[in-house]
């Protein structure tokens, strides 16, 4: 393939003759388009192309540290990196769609006409590199040399942004040079732009990140948090929502996990819950093990639900990590090897955290640079110690619970979908849908958590977050959840859906369930999934019998279960699952274009079996009063 002599004038000017030769033996006339027209816009001084080589890799993390963008710290391998005062997380106000005016997306959705935003966008990404290197990364979506596998390029300026790549993702150079001149690959380009003494976007009030869905490109710049500038994390799931919506599969806000049984079998669960409602601890649940924490591929192949991680490591949230609810994750952070911290406060070379079980200094490095305990922000606010979306990195290899199965290119089959709120007063810890569509639309598209106001006598409001993904959903709700639904029908053997509560309470506002019980509930779960338990057919779904938890949690938690808790937990409380089903139809009227007939008609459903119980038992059913099945 033969390029424009000017523009193989201009990258060669760029570029080593090693460099050049890496990337022409790609062959890919988009691929290089993409970065002929980046390195015209952009201006760096250099472009490095980086293969899948170790070499690589420890290039990228050593200019890390060299550049400022890291430093070290004192335990080996790990480093920690600080964004912006401004810049501590994902920023949905600048987070747009770019939209051709002869399309629409739901006015829910954040947007810019296409040309508009492309020449603000391109205007300020215009020579935001000169200075710096323009570093050129092939990674791949999902395991390499696999249906499920999505080739992905990223041009960055920022070292710290390649080096979390790294860890994130699987190389993908050779996944390039295996497919050759192919068209179907999503593409970020990201610039970091001036930067400040410490290393950090200069310019947030020109930030802006911007996602061209009809050249599957993300637009990155003036930023520098993961979460705006990783381009294959959130970015690329909305366009990932899209591809899967043309080509029938989904692209889902997914843990995916494998849960032991009995006789060492082993069985995988995916599952989507808000912030908040127990995912990171249920995903990392000990003795189990963890595949992925955050997106999550499924297929139909031969009838099974095939299921992969998308991402091959952890851009986790640390507050709150310590060593008696996260022995895993507290195990990787305090010992060598490769993890990268962000925005904790640092002092004589160790980070510290908010909630991480001990006693934090009073002064040290952290976002805001020099803090001091009472430090206050522009605004007079006082500074925290650590910020609150304070992160870490590390490649899920790191884990010692890391399934094997990481890297199958075929996936594993899944045996079961939990999804997970937050709700004081209605769901039960645990329950099974009556099928497929009950359990995709009562427990996922129904999906709410609790957000509590500082106001007296307000114990907190619900907020439907259809499956987790409400955020990320790039293509209208109803089509949305019609796939979900549509899928199912592919399947000869579904995986069983879940519904899981962690934060029920009593009248006095004190919580039904204790932290570990969660193990037990997946454990259920597990056995219902091989037909090994029965259940109690309660109107909402299919909830555990008290014999068969009594066993479990002696032989999980060690842990003698009484009957009287057991009724607390699974009694059917009537007037708040009427109001669940009230505030989810209403969300769906209002929000939901194109809603699916059979989404009404399921939750009306149980909305008829909940009326007819409250006539033969009252408000408050006891579970033992409902047939088992």
């Amino acid at each position: 393939m033969t390029m424009d002599s000017k523009y193989e004038d201009l990258l060669k000017a760029k570029m080593s003759p090693e460099d050049y030769q890496k990337l022409m033996a790609l062959n890919n006339e988009r691929l290089f388009e993409f970065i002929r027209d980046s390195v015209e816009l952009c201006d760096p001084d250099e472009v490095l192309v980086f293969d899948d080589s170790e070499e690589g890799v420890e290039i990228t993390r050593r200019r890390a540290v060299e550049a400022g963008e890291e430093a070290e710290l004192a335990i080996q391998g790990h480093t920690v990196h600080f964004d912006g005062f401004y810049d501590q997380g994902r920023d949905r106000e600048v987070t747009k769609y770019l939209v051709p005016k002869d399309d629409s997306l739901s006015e829910a959705l954040n947007q810019i006409e296409r040309e508009e935003g492309l020449q603000e966008v391109r205007g300020l990404l215009k020579g935001s590199m000169k200075g710096k290197p323009m570093l050129v990364r092939f990674l791949t979506l999902g395991p390499r040399n696999s249906v499920f596998s999505i080739p992905c390029v990223e041009l960055t300026d920022s070292w710290y942004v390649s080096h979390s790549l790294n860890l994130l993702y699987r190389l993908g150079y050779e996944e390039f040079k295996r497919r050759g001149n192919f068209s179907d690959f999503f593409a970020t380009l990201h610039s970091a732009g001036k930067l400040t003494e410490r290393m950090v976007s200069a310019e947030h009030d020109k930030k802006r990140i911007y996602i061209d869905y009809t050249r599957d490109m993300v637009y990155s710049v003036n930023t520098q948090y993961a979460g705006n500038t990783v381009g294959l994390k959130k970015l690329a799931l909305r366009l990932t929502i899209r591809k899967a919506d043309r080509e029938g599969w989904l692209a889902e806000h997914m843990f995916i996990m494998g849960v032991k049984g009995p006789g060492g079998r082993k069985t995988y669960f995916g599952g989507a819950f808000p912030s908040a409602c127990g995912k990171t601890s249920t995903a990392m649940l000990l003795g189990e093990q963890i595949m992925g924490d955050d997106i999550a591929y499924f297929r139909a192949i031969n009838g099974e639900c095939r299921a992969v991680n998308a991402e091959a490591g952890i851009f986790g949230i640390i507050k709150d990590v310590n060593p008696d609810d996260d022995p895993l994750i507290w195990e990787v952070l305090t010992s060598p090897g490769e993890v990268i911290f962000s925005n904790v406060l640092v002092k004589d070379g160790k980070p510290y955290w908010l909630g991480m079980g001990q006693e934090l200094p009073k002064e040290g490095i952290n976002f805001s640079g020099e803090w001091y305990e009472g430090k206050k922000d522009p605004e007079g606010n006082p500074i925290p110690p650590a910020h609150k979306n304070a992160r870490y990195t590390v490649t899920l290899k790191a884990l010692a619970n890391c399934d094997p199965e990481l890297e199958n290119p075929e996936g594993v089959v899944l045996g079961g979908i939990m999804y997970g709120g937050r709700d004081a007063k209605g769901y039960v810890p645990v329950q099974q849908g009556y099928d497929w569509d009950h359990g995709i639309i009562a427990y996922g598209a129904s999906l709410e958590t609790e957000t509590t106001f500082a106001i007296i006598g307000k114990e907190g409001v619900q907020e439907i977050n259809i499956m987790s993904i409400q955020d990320f959903v790039s293509i209208p709700l109803g089509k949305y959840i019609q796939n979900n639904l549509d899928f199912g029908k592919k399947l000869s053997r579904q995986p069983l859906v879940f519904g899981v509560n962690y934060f029920l309470r009593d009248e006095d506002g004190n919580f039904l369930n204790a932290i570990q019980d969660k193990h037990v509930w997946v454990k259920w779960m597990e056995l219902r999934v091989h037909g090994e338990v029965g259940a109690i057919k309660a109107p909402t779904g299919m909830i555990p019998k008290y014999q068969d938890l009594k066993p479990l949690f002696k032989e999980v938690l060690g842990k003698d279960y009484s009957h009287d808790d057991y009724v607390k937990q699974f009694t059917t409380r009537v007037p708040e699952n009427l109001a669940k089903i009230e505030r989810a139809v209403d969300f769906h009227k209002k929000n939901t274009e194109n809603a699916p007939d059979v989404l009404f008609e399921v939750l009306e459903k149980q909305r008829e079996r909940l009326i007819q119980a409250q006539k033969e038992f009252g408000d408050y059913i006891s579970p033992e009063k409902f047939p088992s099945i």
